[in-house]
């Protein structure tokens, strides 16, 4: 048995536990099927390599008893030569076996994970905002990563490994058996006694696994937290650095020696299984030894025997196991079927309508929304921590009627969880009404592509995001294709072409994680140049100078003031001052339309706005 195998095994029966009562799906294994379909005949090939390839397992030792018997002992040098010659080209025959059954295996493999995550990474984006804010990024990341490769390995070293070890198997003991079945059923008596220990330090090998994984993920959460830039900047304005490597440390110290623990019980597993492979080669020799001694086999047979056992335990401990590495992997492949099972709440109509171009006008008719249960949105076992909350929330919005006529500027204002963010999460479409509609250009949003809608409507938020690349690859995601003069062109509207300008890199430079090497105002302003090449018909601003210095504040509205030309706007705004020329303002108040009107008109109404607007500017002077 070789050092390979033996570790291999190890690996199958450290999952002993954790497959032990494992119950798949109805319909899994006949889904997996479809998957393999569209590689029915190079899996037929694969299949076709690796039996040959078994086959071979046993062609050595037969060859060399005949060498030894007919050639050396009947000093036959000619049949002892081309006999040698035979043994060599068969090393040669298995070595390209093996290269071309790599080969196929991995275009197998290769082909099913790039099916399977291009697959789950489409679908996982079809998904409403709700389902990655309660999404655990990692577990979502293993789905396509982790438990991808292991859904790929059903079909490469599992399949291979039962095929191959199944007829190595069956031609071992034939030969064995042809050559001397006392000694063969002998050789077998010694399997229990390895494979009893074997089971024992495979359950402990189970726990001790799951328990490193375990503080393996806490130990990368820890590192995850810190190292992102909003983390590193909370541990350098509030952490201390003597507690925070105390911490580390500590989680560190119980990683390594978990380690030292499997490394001992693996090399324990490893010295008992060579113990008793020497102990059974040791009987053949033994047994067999007198038996040549005494006339009743030959010392041809008896070599051959013992090379045939030392090639004996490994596929007999192999399958052993086997249904461990099949359900593994199914396992894997049912874990990703749980995300592609998760229907998106948004989705495509059939038979889409188009959108007119221009300006466009929005109507929200009767609209009412409560936000989906989890259960509609997400999965428990990609949450952190699984909560309670799985049902569906209360109302949100009730009855809320507006008409904006194409190239008006509408505010939407209102204390803090009166609905404002959802009516613009409902008009570009992050979630649909439960009742009423709302419409864009005259048409349903729910009758139109959501790439369409996209293109049709531009967002700038609270905090712009800029992903860690350069500037030209973060304005080409709104426009790909997008020429360099075009971009010039935005960033002078939006009011920062001479900053990307003084710039070393100019358009080339990477402005870090989440755009962080630039000031709130600077990505801000790069987010309209991102609007302005998109040209949307109609623009949502959800509060884009709330978090702003006077001065960022001024050059941010000066682009703002280019972006809204000539387009429908819909804007939430928290400080009243900077609606008070909007066409209209519309007030909420638990998730309801309480008061509509121009500024002035508002003021000399009272109610809410009047309200929120004295508070806001009590003892300004205005």
């Amino acid at each position: 048995m070789t050092m390979g195998s033996g570790f291999m095994t190890m690996r199958s029966m450290s999952r002993v536990d954790s497959m032990r009562g494992a119950r798949l799906k109805p319909g899994t294994l006949r889904r997996v099927i479809r998957y393999a379909a569209p590689y029915k005949r190079r899996m037929a090939f694969f299949l076709a390599l690796v039996i040959a390839g078994s086959m071979l397992v046993v062609a050595a030792p037969l060859i060399l008893q005949r060498i030894v018997d007919d050639g050396i002992m009947a000093q036959n040098t000619t049949l002892v030569i081309w006999l040698a010659l035979l043994v060599a080209a068969l090393a040669l025959l298995e070595a390209l076996l093996g290269v071309w059954q790599r080969r196929t295996s991995a275009l197998i493999g290769e082909g099913l994970i790039y099916d399977l995550r291009g697959e789950v990474f489409a679908h996982v984006l079809s998904q409403p905002i709700a389902f990655f804010t309660r999404t655990q990024t990692g577990a979502l990341v293993s789905r396509l990563n982790t438990d991808v490769i292991g859904a790929q390995q059903a079909f490469t070293s599992t399949l291979s490994g039962v095929v191959s070890n199944v007829v190595s198997l069956v031609l071992l003991l034939a030969a064995m058996a042809s050559l001397s079945w006392p000694l063969t059923l002998a050789s077998l008596a010694l399997l229990p006694i390895f494979l009893l220990p074997a089971r024992l330090v495979g359950r402990r090998l189970a726990g001790l696994t799951h328990e490193s994984m375990n503080l393996n993920a806490d130990l990368g959460t820890r590192m995850t937290e810190r190292f992102n830039v909003a983390g590193a900047l909370l541990v350098k304005l509030f952490g201390n650095p003597g507690r925070e490597h105390a911490g580390y440390a500590r989680r560190a110290a119980a990683v390594r020696d978990v380690g030292v623990e499997i490394a001992m019980n693996r090399q324990l597993f490893l010295t008992g299984l060579t113990l008793i492979a020497a102990l059974a080669t040791a009987l053949v020799y033994g047994v067999g030894g007198v038996g040549a001694a005494q006339g009743q086999m030959t010392v041809g047979t008896l070599l051959a025997l013992t090379a045939l056992l030392a090639r004996l335990y490994t596929p007999l401990t192999a399958l052993s196991t086997v249904r461990v590495d099949v359900m593994t992997a199914l396992v894997s492949f049912e874990r990703v079927f749980e995300v592609l099972d998760l229907r998106p709440l948004v989705r495509d109509p059939e038979q889409p309508r188009a959108l007119p171009a221009g300006s466009l006008s929005l109507e929200l008719e009767h609209a009412d929304f409560a936000y989906p249960g989890a259960d509609e949105i997400s999965l428990a076992s990609l949450e952190s921590t699984a909560t309670g909350d799985r049902r569906g929330g209360s109302q949100v919005l009730h009855d809320v009627n507006l008409a904006v006529r194409p190239g008006q500027l509408v505010a939407l204002v209102g204390p803090s969880g009166a609905g404002k963010t959802t009516v613009t999460s409902l008009v570009s479409r992050l979630y649909d009404v439960t009742g009423g509609a709302v419409r864009i250009g005259g048409v349903d949003v729910r009758e139109v592509t959501q790439a369409d809608l996209h293109d049709a409507v531009g967002v700038v938020t609270q905090e712009a995001h800029l992903f860690h690349d350069t500037i030209r690859a973060n304005l080409d995601y709104a426009r790909p294709g997008v020429s360099e003069g075009e971009m010039v062109q935005a960033l002078q509207a939006a009011q920062v072409w001479s900053l990307v300008q003084g710039l070393s890199e100019g358009l080339d430079t990477v402005v870090g994680d989440r755009g962080h090497r630039l000031s709130g105002g600077e990505k801000q302003r790069l987010a309209i140049a991102r609007l302005l090449l998109k040209a949307p018909g109609l623009v949502i601003l959800d509060e884009a100078t709330a978090h702003l210095d006077s001065e960022s504040e001024a050059a941010v509205q000066r682009a703002l003031d280019t972006a809204l030309s000539g387009r429908t706007a819909l804007v939430i705004a928290h400080r009243l001052a900077t609606v008070r020329g909007a066409d209209l303002i519309v007030v909420l108040a638990d998730g309801r339309v309480v008061q509509t009107g121009r500024h002035d008109e508002l003021l000399a109404a009272g109610g809410l706005y009047a309200t929120l607007y004295r508070t806001q500017f009590a003892g300004s002077g205005e």
